[in-house]
């Protein structure tokens, strides 16, 4: 395998898009976001969007964590099927967050055009494929769960499945909502817009190394010593977040990526729709909108970043296999592969809201293979917790569940 580089394809793609300065003076501010990536971004175009003065910082340039490293194919559908989710956290919190979904991706979508983002957004089925006769059975039942609570579902057949998008499996869910989109690039020109329309400052460079309360503010000291008053913080720090949490709330695991070569004729089935299947872990595919090929997968449990790494070009082999299993008549010939972190929660669900141990704080934690799509939900939520009004997704999403 010849690859160019082991680097996330979005940041070489794009480059360091914008920069801001460290903060070198004491501000004052209503809510302060600690993390720059498509989390912090969308977070912060909302609030300060609404009127709030937002100040965004970042110990690192913005988006150059998970942002730059995820493949950014968006999903309703949560990594735990409606029908077990709904044994987990009960019928009406499951629905309701997978229609939420649907519902975020139409947000984001309206989002891109207000901000004239060029991001790459596409909208697209979603495709999800029984790969073996033992995951028909659940996968069908799905299937009628799914659609008896409303959402818009199609079964394809094996033979549908082949011929319709050519590809390998017992049969499959299509469902009308799906996208995908260049996250990296959507962090950054959300941030931009923010920043010229709406006053947001960005500060990157910029460490919060101390945090302190009383009943009416917060007191955040950076790694320069300088001073941040705030009203309140939001945190969308990523699996980050756990170094300072004292409860485990999450799974850390390692995932891969590898990106094709442009071609010169997209198969139209990859245009149409964005695929995943019922392995655990599971495939994924999507097409990209200059016309390359993104599969990942290939999960296992997080140890360290220095081993996840070493064994990139190794994943990559083993991806290019099973889409090849997938997909055999699309060729693919491997560009850059990468390796990213994401967690998995207990019941898949984010914890978005308030924590007993940080006075005057929200945190926007969307773990999981749709993290995207529950940081657009948390928009909202985090608009309502501020403002006082009430918001379902709170106590679905708390992390005293």
């Amino acid at each position: 395998m010849k690859l160019r580089s082991s680097e996330a394809y979005w940041l070489l793609k794009n480059g360091i898009i914008n920069s801001y300065p460290s903060l070198r003076e004491n501000l004052t501010c209503d809510v302060l976001i600690i993390g720059g990536g498509i989390t912090g971004s969308l977070i912060a175009f909302q609030l300060s969007g609404e009127g709030y003065k937002v100040v965004l910082i970042d110990k690192r340039d913005v988006s150059l964590g998970s942002t730059c490293a995820t493949t950014a194919l968006l999903q309703y559908e949560i990594d735990e099927p409606l029908y077990r989710l709904i044994n987990k956290v009960g019928e009406q919190a499951a629905v309701d967050s997978y229609k939420e979904g649907v519902v975020a991706i139409r947000k984001l979508e309206k989002v891109v055009n207000a901000v004239g983002t060029d991001c790459g957004f596409e909208r697209k089925a979603s495709c999800y494929v029984g790969h073996s006769h033992e995951s028909i059975e659940w996968l069908s039942k799905e299937f009628e769960i799914r659609r008896s609570m409303g959402i818009k579902v199609k079964w394809l057949t094996e033979l549908q499945l082949w011929n319709l998008y050519a590809v390998n499996g017992m049969g499959a869910i299509l469902s009308k909502s799906g996208a995908s989109v260049d996250s990296y690039r959507l962090a950054h020109n959300l941030m931009a817009y923010a920043v010229s329309h709406y006053g947001l400052e960005i500060y990157d460079h910029t460490e919060a190394s101390k945090i302190e309360y009383d009943s009416r503010k917060c007191y955040v000291y950076t790694d320069d010593a300088f001073l941040i008053t705030s009203n309140y913080i939001v945190n969308a720090t990523g699996y980050e977040a756990t170094d300072i949490l004292k409860e485990k709330i999450v799974d850390l695991n390692s995932t891969y990526a590898c990106i094709s070569e442009p071609m010169a004729d997209m198969p139209s089935h990859l245009n149409e729709a964005v695929y995943w299947d019922t392995q655990d872990p599971y495939l994924y595919v999507r097409s990209t909108s200059d016309n390359r090929i993104i599969v990942g997968g290939a999960d296992e449990p997080f140890k360290n970043a220095k081993k996840r790494d070493l064994i990139i070009e190794e994943k990559g082999i083993e991806l290019t296999g099973m889409l090849s299993e997938l997909m055999p008549t699309v060729p693919f010939t491997p560009d850059f592969c990468w390796a990213g972190t994401y967690g998995v929660t207990k019941d898949a669900l984010p914890y978005i809201g308030p924590h007993p141990d940080f006075p005057r704080s929200y945190f926007i934690l969307g773990f999981g293979g749709n993290g995207i799509t529950f940081s657009i939900m948390g928009m909202k939520i985090i608009s309502d917790a501020l403002a006082g009004r009430s918001n379902k997704f709170l106590e679905y999403f708390k992390f005293e569940r």
